[in-house]
């Protein structure tokens, strides 16, 4: 009769129960839940959005640094690697696509005066802008093209991007540049092998834009981002660039 009156009672209680071991999250937004799940699991990595996918049933998330991962809409299962659509040509990466949006969101926002620009002669047919490290082999030599492109109608923005690090040697040249009075001719002479005064000014962006790098995927240097956010690691000529710009 005891056992009978025991099981009765947590039978009655077991709805109550359930209400209170339903996770907190459960009534929230899949977005939320998707990045309440993903910053438990991994405290470490920071959500900055999470949005459907063009895949039904998954999510894209992007996390700090560049990554991007795929989530279903519980947040129980998380998918790392590229997401490709079929369509009449072949495989479209879709991942990709996505990143070149993110990267001109990000380029939008950065003002120019904060770039080290160098401009088109004459008419503007195209801009690049320009992951740079002053020390990078392939940074001085895409650097030699720069007038050429400039004579073709190309823009070319640079923002910094020391390999090393902040705090490095080239952070340091390289900032030196962004302070210098003609930072034009500082980056230059840097490209050139040449010294120039070590400068690094308060408030410079060079540590800004290292992170900003790292936001839009940059992964070595040159790394050259097109208008429509695609980026084109690597160096190439000005012919090259020119024809990859639809610039003939």
């Amino acid at each position: 009769m005891l056992f009978q009156r025991s099981r009765n009672f947590w039978r009655g209680l077991l709805p109550l129960l359930l209400v209170l071991v339903v996770p907190a999250f459960a009534e929230e937004s899949p977005e939320a839940v998707i990045a309440a799940k993903l910053s438990q699991a991994r405290p470490d990595l920071e959500v900055e959005r999470v949005r459907p996918s063009v895949a039904t049933g998954l999510y894209e998330v992007g996390i700090k640094g560049g990554l991007t991962v795929y989530s279903t809409a519980d947040g129980d299962f998380f998918v790392l690697g590229d997401l490709f659509a079929v369509g009449v040509g072949g495989l479209v990466n879709v991942s990709e696509q996505q990143r070149d949006l993110v990267r001109k969101e990000l380029l939008a926002e950065v003002a120019a005066e904060d770039m080290i620009i160098f401009t088109a002669d004459g008419e503007r047919r195209g801009v690049v802008t320009v992951f740079t490290d002053v020390d990078c082999f392939y940074c001085q030599k895409l650097h030699q093209e720069v007038p050429t492109l400039n004579k073709m109608g190309v823009e070319v923005r640079y923002l910094a991007y020391p390999r090393a690090g902040v705090g490095s040697d080239s952070f340091r040249k390289i900032a030196s540049a962004w302070c210098a009075e003609n930072p034009q001719q500082a980056i230059t002479s840097l490209k050139n092998r040449q010294d120039i005064p070590e400068n690094v000014c308060p408030g410079n962006p060079v540590a800004d834009q290292f992170m900003l790098g790292q936001q839009a995927g940059v992964r070595g240097t040159p790394a050259m981002v097109l208008e429509s956010g695609q980026m084109l690691p690597g160096y190439m000529s000005a012919e090259d660039l020119t024809q990859q710009m639809g610039i003939n």
